[in-house]
């Protein structure tokens, strides 16, 4: 029952994320504004805004004008519910109760996460990674690196982390310098400072190498089956491979790096 009631609440979340990827650098109030149809303007009813069961009740489409709604609305839904519930089972596999800090950790890991999947699915539509939220990820990893747990204050391995942000961004930085923005987004730079502050530097290594992995897999896919669309000079966004590639290593990285070695 508490699993369900997670990935419900994380499905509430997902509609919340959906109207800040849609409404955000628009000049349109995220919270101030209700929830309207883009295309007849309509304002939208509670029941039409039920995450999931609305979509599908409605067959993807406004009840007042029939056009379509985006497909992108459900499944950022389903996407948080489920990365809500993973991280809720994963916390609890760690620390076996429920606790004061459990709540913080697990609250603190829901809200970077819900950051990540706003900039995955903004630089997916628009090719280009929010700069006030990919700060607000940066910052709040940053101080995660000098928190208070229950086991004291966490000082061990702060200088690591700290400096693996600043290699990767180095990295990314110095290939959007060399091809003037044309291999790499100086966005890229920007997420993968956080990542490296999130993760670490093996957990963050890990999560480069599968990011550039599932970009290639992905590349090559678009350029053998959709050739019509997309040939070798296409832009293809990269914060969603590196965000993908976070989610990766920060759920399973020990298991991968065991099936390796």
């Amino acid at each position: 029952m508490d699993k369900i009631f997670i990935f419900i609440f994380g499905t509430i979340i997902g509609s919340f994320l959906n109207t800040v990827i849609f409404r955000y650098h628009t000049g349109e109030s995220i919270i101030k504004t209700g929830s309207r149809c883009f295309s007849c303007g309509k304002k939208l009813k509670w029941y039409e805004l039920i995450p999931i069961a609305s979509f599908a009740i409605q067959r993807g489409r406004c009840r007042s004008c029939g056009s379509k709604i985006s497909w992108q609305y459900p499944i950022v839904e389903i996407i948080t519910g489920l990365l809500f519930l993973l991280i809720f089972n994963f916390q609890f596999s760690i620390f076996n109760k429920i606790t004061d800090y459990w709540l913080l950790i697990t609250g603190y890991y829901w809200l970077i996460f819900s950051l990540l999947i706003i900039i995955a699915v903004y630089d997916f539509r628009h090719q280009i990674i929010p700069n006030k939220i990919v700060y607000l990820f940066d910052i709040l990893v940053l101080l995660n690196l000098f928190r208070i747990s229950d086991f004291g204050f966490r000082i061990s391995g702060i200088g690591k982390d700290f400096l693996a942000g600043i290699i990767f961004f180095a990295f990314f930085a110095s290939l959007w310098l060399v091809s003037r923005g044309t291999w790499m987004g100086l966005g890229d730079a920007k997420l993968a400072l956080g990542i490296g502050w999130f993760l670490g530097f093996y957990k963050g290594i890990l999560a480069l190498l599968v990011s550039f992995w599932l970009g290639a897999i992905v590349g090559i896919f678009l350029l053998l089956f959709l050739r019509n669309r997309y040939t070798i000079k296409s832009r293809i966004a990269f914060g969603p491979f590196l965000i993908l590639g976070a989610f990766v290593s920060f759920f399973f990285a020990e298991t991968i790096i065991k099936l390796i070695l």
